[in-house]
């Protein structure tokens, strides 16, 4: 799922692109797209767009009458941007804007189609998608202490919690927790004052460093991110997507947990003492043979 840094790449390519500007069409390709019956789309054709901010993971548009839309791109959502007379891929696509110099494209991947797009009379309303999780990059070190302390929960899910933190997902928070050398199964409620700082500086620089990573790569304004570019799985990432790949801190094997669909990523040496911590899946199926520590592997 596009988390804080995809979001806001593609808010950076978006402003160049639609700010002060309108769309002749806005088609829809898939009928459970379009989750509001008011305003209507053809209600924001020939509005310019005002205003574009991000909501949590959400991006929203605001135009010059008031009226708004919400995209939520789920896990396989996706924009983009195409010539003016691009053929749209109707298999993968989902809804298309034309503006004069280009045609935006929503399009999802994926045979689960979660994507969704709001409409809203006013930006007030879209509130209502607000999760209300606080801004990791503008919160004070006391605001990011008091939601840790609201329950005891784990670092990884209290990282990915949209009820807490806006922005983060799975990726990011393995990233995170890498960089702060936590568990991510430390418990918020157990985290000494130095733990919840170095897990401060962790969210604010590694959200920070991406943000600015994959935008600079767009700054020229000519090229728009591709299905590639916006990606949960990085080359230069450390933890998020390495398993069994060498630590770039310690060198050993990056770990993982195996969960639904999704995977926590981390270095046994640099996180947890040492310690590899269960696999629901693979530590049931080896029991008494499954590896405690880096020792027992041998």
């Amino acid at each position: 799922m596009p988390e804080l840094p995809d979001i806001e790449l593609y808010l950076t390519c978006l402003r160049k692109r639609v700010m002060g500007r309108s769309f002749s069409e806005f088609k829809t390709y898939n009928p459970f797209i379009l989750r509001t019956v008011m305003p209507k789309p053809v209600d924001l054709i020939g509005l310019p767009v005002v205003d574009l901010w991000r909501i949590g993971k959400r991006v929203a548009f605001e135009f010059d009458n008031g009226n708004c839309m919400v995209i939520h791109l789920m896990v396989s959502g996706r924009f983009r941007w195409f010539g003016p007379d691009a053929k749209v891929m109707r298999k993968i696509s989902h809804a298309s804007w034309n503006f004069e110099d280009g045609t935006l494209v929503l399009t999802e991947a994926s045979s689960r189609k979660r994507a969704g797009i709001w409409l809203f009379p006013d930006r007030e309303r879209t509130r209502s998608l607000d999760p209300r999780g606080i801004e990791p990059l503008t919160c004070t070190r006391e605001e990011f202490w008091s939601v840790l302390q609201r329950e005891n929960r784990t670092l990884k899910r209290a990282l990915t919690n949209p009820h807490w933190f806006a922005g983060i997902g799975n990726a990011y928070s393995d990233e995170i927790l890498h960089a702060a050398k936590l568990s991510p199964f430390k418990l918020t409620l157990g985290m000494e004052e130095a733990e919840v700082s170095r897990l401060y500086e962790a969210v604010q620089s590694t959200l920070i460093l991406w943000r600015d990573r994959l935008v600079a790569e767009f700054l020229d304004g000519e090229k728009f991110p591709g299905a590639g570019d916006v990606t949960a799985f990085r080359p230069d990432f450390a933890a998020h997507g390495k398993f069994k790949s060498p630590c770039p801190v310690c060198g050993k094997p990056i770990q993982r947990i195996v969960y639904a669909d999704n995977e926590t990523n981390y270095c046994a040496v640099c996180q947890t003492e040492g310690r590899i911590l269960m696999d629901r899946s693979l530590s049931r199926l080896l029991k008494d043979d499954w590896p405690r520590s880096f020792g027992d592997e041998d």
